[in-house]
């Protein structure tokens, strides 16, 4: 069993071509023995924003802080703010995008331990 708190877990700046402004924490995954998930947290700063990219397959998320939205293909903003959970389905193309002028958009990403 592992407890951890958000406040203990290293982020990292992400390098992906097509992302601004966005760090990446890992604290439950592959390295814990996890067998199936790995859980992430991204904090995008104000102005930030993930690449597009799409996966083969689904993955959900949970918005634990700020306001933001994801953006479809299409570049249709779905608004996703803090209490929201948002079901991504394998290979639709998307993007996460910080709305706010002035706060951290922080949100949980459960993804196999594989693409961690």
């Amino acid at each position: 069993m592992k407890i951890t708190g958000l406040a203990s877990v290293e982020q990292v700046a992400v390098t992906m071509e097509g992302a601004r402004d966005v760090r990446k924490g890992i604290p439950i995954g592959a390295a814990d023995g996890t067998p199936n998930l790995s859980v992430r947290v991204f904090t995008i700063d104000p102005g930030g924003h993930t690449p597009y990219h799409r996966h083969p397959f689904e993955h959900v998320n949970y918005a634990i802080r700020g306001t933001g939205a994801i953006v479809t293909e299409t570049g249709e903003e779905r608004p996703f703010v803090a209490g929201d959970f948002a079901l991504v389905l394998p290979d639709e193309k998307h993007r996460y995008r910080n709305t706010s002028d002035s706060e951290p958009f922080v949100m949980i990403c459960a993804v196999p331990k594989e693409y961690e």
